[in-house]
């Protein structure tokens, strides 16, 4: 049996030429961000995503989708091909229902690669099923069973569809979809994340406006905001800590943004209406697209769908740039700006081979620290993304130099990490604070490490492990 190793600007096009005033706290629950990466280690890694939307003939529908990474599913050899069988079930219930699916699917299949990279690869097997509902709130619940380890992942989802019938004018939750224009994808596919990756060049979303009053037209208004968030890679552990006042400790504000897209449109016809944007090329950042209509003083309609543009293949490195800038861990700051000014992808590429070569002069071993490296890098995007990629956040840092600790801890704003079996060890221990606590109105885990002066000797012993290969060895 063979185990996968795990792997822990813009220009813009609209469809539709559709004032808003700002968002208050009044509408945060409207505010869908989708979900991370449920990413647990020899687990099946599953993604997904439901909304609740009304297809022509006013027949509500829960569309379920999802992404099994191929590559995390556990791989039996045989007849000279590698097989992996899973089982995929999924369930929907009304969410004051506390007991009893309204509507099941079971989906089993096998993967088979005729090459071991199946066992590691971060292609997904995408799987979608629609349920046909009436109007109202729905929990959805999607086990994948991997049927070699008998691990399994689940992921839970809720969604909600208006009555397209009452009198109250409605707006749908709003699905985005997206394709890769370069590689002819011939159609627009569900995203399952809130990170996209830049490679996804061509979003759209959709969504159903419902009025059933035909002497009231609705005025529909929208706008795409990019917050101001922090994309900086983590400063060292012994540098000093952030100010409180500085996007570092805040991540992101979402209070501060750019308006990039602002417009209009009157809907007069009665019924439900199905309304499109399409946008292309937008640069990485943190955005929210924003629907609504002002019926009267006291009652607005409200919509959003919050994303964000990650590197070109997200949460995977792939390209020359996406390796080399994890480097920044490794590197002195002149080595690191030489690195990145190289601008020709072939050049660059072989400037990191330079890089780990000249410093391990072993190329099996070299190969194995890559390899080890790198795919810390990939786990540590899975695990701590949030506004900003998850190599470049605090936890992100120390998960790449270090490797999982031995022993963790989390309170209500701290959590605590110790590389030692003593935890009064000043060089083996570290306490993240977060700054503002999980919520609805503040959606991401941010983890600030507490930085010390002292940290500076062990920071430079873990780093000289790695640029020499002894880290296969000996680790903190």
């Amino acid at each position: 049996m063979i185990k996968r190793v795990p792997l822990l600007t813009a220009s813009l096009i609209l469809s539709l030429t559709l004032l808003f005033t700002g968002c208050s706290n009044q509408y945060i629950d409207e505010v869908d961000r989708g979900l991370g990466y449920n990413y647990v280690p020899g687990h099946p890694e599953l993604r997904a995503a439901a909304s609740g939307q009304i297809q022509q003939d006013n027949t509500p529908i829960v569309i379920v989708t999802g992404d099994l990474v191929k590559g995390s599913l556990i791989y039996t050899e045989k007849e000279n091909a590698y097989r992996a069988s899973f089982n995929i079930e999924i369930r929907i219930r009304e969410a004051s229902q506390e007991n009893g699916a309204i509507g099941k699917r079971e989906i089993e299949d096998i993967i088979i690669g005729e090459v071991s990279t199946i066992t590691n690869s971060q292609q997904v097997y995408r799987f979608e099923e629609i349920f046909e509902v009436s109007p109202g709130k729905y929990d959805i619940q999607i086990i994948v069973t991997d049927k070699n380890s008998g691990k399994r992942s689940i992921q839970n989802l809720s969604t909600q569809i208006p009555d397209p019938q009452d009198q109250i004018s409605h707006i749908t939750e709003i699905r985005i979809l997206g394709k890769n224009t370069d590689r002819d994808q011939s159609s627009f596919q569900q995203a399952t994340t809130y990170d996209i990756p830049s490679r996804i060049d061509s979003l759209k979303f959709t969504f159903q406006v419902t009025n059933n009053k035909p002497n009231q037209p609705i005025e529909l208004t929208s706008r795409l905001l990019k917050f101001r968030a922090d994309t900086s890679i983590a400063r060292p552990m012994f540098f000093n800590n952030y100010s409180s006042s500085s996007i570092q400790h805040q991540g992101i504000d979402y209070d501060e943004y750019e308006v990039i897209q602002e417009s209009s449109r009157l809907l007069e016809q009665p019924g439900s209406v199905i309304i499109e944007f399409s946008f292309s090329d937008l640069d990485r950042g943190n955005y929210r697209l924003e629907v609504s209509s002002e019926l009267d003083s006291e009652n607005e309609l409200y919509k959003a769908r919050d994303f964000s543009i990650k590197s070109e293949n997200y949460p995977s490195l792939k390209s020359p740039k996406e390796l080399a800038r994890p480097l920044y861990y490794l590197m002195n700051e002149d080595e690191y700006k030489e690195l990145m000014s190289i601008n020709d992808p072939k050049k660059l590429k072989s400037a990191i081979d330079r890089f780990w070569l000249s410093n391990i002069q072993n190329s099996n071993m070299a190969k194995n620290v890559i390899s080890q490296y790198y795919q810390r890098v990939e786990d540590a995007n899975k695990q701590f993304s949030n506004f900003k990629e998850g190599w470049k956040t605090d936890p992100g840092m120390m998960y790449i130099l270090f490797g999982p600790p031995i022993y963790s801890d989390q309170f209500s704003d701290q959590m605590f990490w110790s590389y030692s079996y003593n935890q009064d060890d000043p060089e083996r221990n570290f306490l993240f604070v977060r700054p503002k606590l999980k919520n609805r109105y503040f959606p991401f885990n941010h983890y600030i490490l507490q930085r010390n002066s002292y940290y500076h000797t062990v920071y430079y012993q873990q780093t000289e492990r790695w640029r020499t290969g002894t880290i296969l060895n000996t680790n903190l």
